[in-house]
């Protein structure tokens, strides 16, 4: 029981995500005539294919629902039951929402539409993942991915998003797919900035304290730290200096915990490229 209040915060998080997808999309997505990358994007085209040649309107729903069936049952699989939950809940909010709201009359300038419709796509992504679901599709996909090597593949689902633009820029003119490309970068690292889950940081944290650091290391991030010992070259003193490699989305909790509990440390905090070796991640629940 416990755990149903972090459980319903979650909730509105995905609810709050789902309702600006919609949103967005009615708004400045319709408005441009935009594309978004993922399933979003591909049931988009597929409505516009079905309606321009075949004189045939179906509702959005129809093809979201329809792609994400895949997906929704490897990660109900292979990732996380809650998780899994959660994210169906967003794509079937999502898609209600789509078909059901207004769009707002905001702009009809293009450009503005493109950058501020990608910004607002990437933060509707990044509550949905931030309460640990995701908003479906291609998500679905990159977190199964990221799971089973703890690497990010965003911009890997960029690429094969502007695959999809091509073919729309094939079908509905450039112009449209070169604008939607941008609101996909866009939208792309807004994402890269406020979901670090999959980005790692090094920390070097000289400090006299080392045991009480190292028990922060492991309630904070669940991660352990080596220990060296060194001669500080300014008064000759030996020094003490742990070494950790965490989430990077742990990474501010972590430094304040450390901070506290040592004012007088040493910390030297390091953007990780790539890690080889045996990183355990918190599975998704």
């Amino acid at each position: 029981m416990k755990s149903s209040p972090k459980l319903f915060y979650r909730f509105l998080l995905v609810t709050l995500g789902a309702l600006l997808i919609a949103l967005n999309l009615n708004t400045f997505v319709h408005t441009a005539g935009l594309l978004p990358g993922g399933f979003t994007g591909m049931s988009l085209l597929l409505q516009e294919i079905f309606e321009r040649f075949l004189g045939v309107r179906i509702p959005f729903v129809v093809f979201f629902w329809g792609l994400n069936v895949a997906p929704v049952l490897m990660c109900f699989r292979y990732v996380g039951k809650r998780f899994t939950m959660l994210s169906v809940w967003a794509i079937i909010a999502s898609g209600l929402f789509t078909d059901l709201l207004p769009g707002l009359p905001v702009t009809d300038e293009v450009m503005l539409c493109t950058i501020f419709g990608g910004i607002l796509s990437g933060i509707a992504i990044s509550l949905c993942l931030l309460a640990g679901a995701t908003s479906g599709g291609t998500d679905l996909i990159s977190i199964y991915v990221s799971e089973k090597t703890g690497r990010s593949i965003w911009n890997q689902i960029f690429m094969v998003n502007v695959i999809i633009l091509a073919i729309f820029g094939l079908l509905f003119g450039w112009g449209r797919a070169l604008y939607s490309i941008i609101f996909q970068f866009v939208s792309t690292q807004i994402l890269n900035t406020l979901y670090k889950r999959y980005q790692k940081s090094t920390l070097l944290i000289i400090t006299e304290k080392t045991d009480e650091i190292v028990q922060i290391i492991r309630d904070v991030t669940n991660h352990d730290a080596t220990l060296f010992t060194g001669k500080g070259c300014y008064q000759g003193a030996e020094r003490k200096m742990l070494y950790t490699v965490v989430s990077a989305d742990e990474e501010e909790k972590l430094l304040r915990s450390i901070k506290k509990a040592d004012p007088l440390a040493f910390v030297n905090i390091l953007q990780t490229k790539m890690l080889k070796g045996n990183f355990i991640m918190k599975k998704q629940d």
